[in-house]
């Protein structure tokens, strides 16, 4: 395939995307006036307003700010479609738009620059560069915007050798690595027994399991459940702290005017915990919006105060069947 036809083709596909985001959009709009939302792909609800507003206000809102964070549903198609909507709105706002994703990994950023710079083609990229499922569909047409107008993407993870490493053996991983390999992960890394660590204990479970008779867990078993679920907090830890320092580090290369797209589940970013407050704490003065997106069945039950403190923006999506 010619450069000029993938970039046609790539063109289609962002439109594509971008359209059915648009038009559930609009959809939303006028369904929640008439509070029929049966037909909604996507409700968008302001939570300073306190009240659901159009996707116009949402991406004006998104182009003022420093740093954008995506919580997203991996598994959810119009979550993505109004990722990549948002994200397209910044390029017609701001001159300087920077990509960074959860989905690439530091150690690959050579190969993501050298195919964004033509210098290698898709095929390659693709074979050397660990995408996630899905990358077609899911996180392709990012990258192809990106490409097209020429903005930087960052390979924003720690890479997942050496989160399964701290995972094991906790952060003390790090002190047998190589200086390069130590060089994948952030220079800092901070892991408080805080509101985060709470919200991940729970989603882990941090007791076992009661057994078939139903027994309470010996103190042995309550001991080696915790200290498992402080392993696996370290290694979230990691990986928040490289993504928050990724993004840093890359709305400082950017230069003032810059907007940093950061693309991350919505743990990660949910509250303006875990990367969103590892970023803060490198950039205190960056202004931040935390966009978090919801899947739902039913658009029209709807409730944004529910989830409010998740975010400043919830994007309420229609969940597949």
């Amino acid at each position: 395939m010619t450069i000029a036809k993938s970039v046609r083709t790539s063109l289609f596909c962002i439109a594509t995307f971008v359209l059915s985001a648009c038009i559930g959009v609009s959809r939303a709009a006028s369904n929640s006036a008439s509070r029929d939302n049966s037909t909604s792909a996507l409700r968008i609800y302001d939570t300073k307003a306190a009240r659901f507003v159009p996707f116009a206000r949402l991406a004006a809102a998104a182009s003022r700010v420093d740093i954008v964070f995506f919580g997203e549903q991996h598994d959810d198609p119009v979550t993505h479609a109004a990722e990549l909507a948002v994200f397209a709105s910044l390029g017609d706002r701001r001159a300087r738009v920077v990509l960074s994703v959860e989905m690439f990994e530091r150690d690959v950023q050579l190969l993501l620059d050298q195919y964004l710079a033509g210098a290698i083609s898709e095929k390659d990229f693709i074979a050397g560069s660990r995408p996630w499922d899905r990358y077609n569909t899911d996180y392709r047409p990012l990258v192809e915007l990106s490409r097209i107008r020429g903005w930087p993407v960052i390979a924003a993870n720690v890479p997942r050798r050496i989160a399964s490493a701290v995972s094991r053996k906790g952060l003390v991983a790090l002190d047998t690595m190589s200086v390069t390999e130590r060089g994948y992960s952030a220079t800092q890394n901070i892991c408080p027994k805080d509101a985060y660590y709470k919200n991940f204990a729970a989603l882990m479970g941090d007791t076992p399991g009661h057994g078939a008779s139903g027994a309470q867990p010996s103190a042995a078993e309550l001991a080696t459940a915790l200290a498992m679920t402080d392993r696996f907090y370290e290694a979230q830890c990691i990986k928040d702290e490289t993504m928050g320092e990724s993004v840093t580090n890359a709305l400082k290369r950017a230069g003032s005017g810059a907007i940093v797209f950061h693309v991350d589940g919505a743990f990660h970013s949910d509250f303006g915990l875990g990367t969103v407050e590892r970023a803060r704490r490198r950039a205190s003065s960056a202004k931040v919006l935390v966009l978090t997106a919801v899947p739902l069945a039913d658009l029209s039950k709807a409730n944004g105060a529910e989830y409010a403190p998740r975010g400043d923006f919830i994007l309420f999506t229609r969940a597949p069947k």
